[in-house]
């Protein structure tokens, strides 16, 4: 692993690009924001959809700079994370998306999914390149309400 603190993470990568100096805590938020309107059924566009996938790959880039405890600390939530959105989406090897956004390396691995629950634009859209939903929107509904209700794993802080 690396050997850089999360502040100096932060401004190495929006040198390289990032807009912000962002902390690890700000991108595990925004994925767990997009998890679970993922799960939910994801109100907005392709475009959006496709923007708010990149607070994964900030985290992907910030791992290989962390410290380990830093890393240590992380992993069990994100780890969490990439579970649920695992379990919200269809592996497609990126076939739908790859219509609308040039997928990045393989190793990336949330660039080949698309959301179970196909609703709205985004809905629209990735249904307009071959992808099927595996739920109807009431149906996607109903389990993010039902998952919303459970208590946070031991892994999970109260509030997630």
């Amino acid at each position: 692993m690396g050997t850089h603190s999360e502040a100096e993470v932060g401004e190495l990568l929006h040198r390289r690009g990032w807009r912000t100096a962002f902390t690890v805590a700000e991108r595990v938020d925004a994925w767990a924001r997009l998890v679970g309107a993922v799960e939910r059924g994801y109100g907005d566009d392709i475009h959006e959809y496709t923007n708010d996938l990149y607070c994964r790959n900030w985290l992907h880039e910030a791992w290989l700079l962390l410290h380990d405890h830093v890393v240590q600390l992380w992993t069990p939530p994100i780890r969490a994370w990439d579970e649920r959105f695992g379990a919200a989406t269809v592996d497609d090897d990126g076939l739908a998306l790859d219509r609308f956004h040039r997928l990045p390396h393989p190793d990336l691995w949330w660039w080949r999914r698309h959301p179970r629950v196909l609703t709205g634009d985004l809905g629209r859209s990735l249904r307009s390149a071959g992808a099927v939903g595996t739920e109807g929107e009431d149906e996607g509904r109903d389990r993010a309400v039902r998952r919303s209700s459970l208590p946070p794993t031991s892994d999970q802080p109260a509030g997630w």
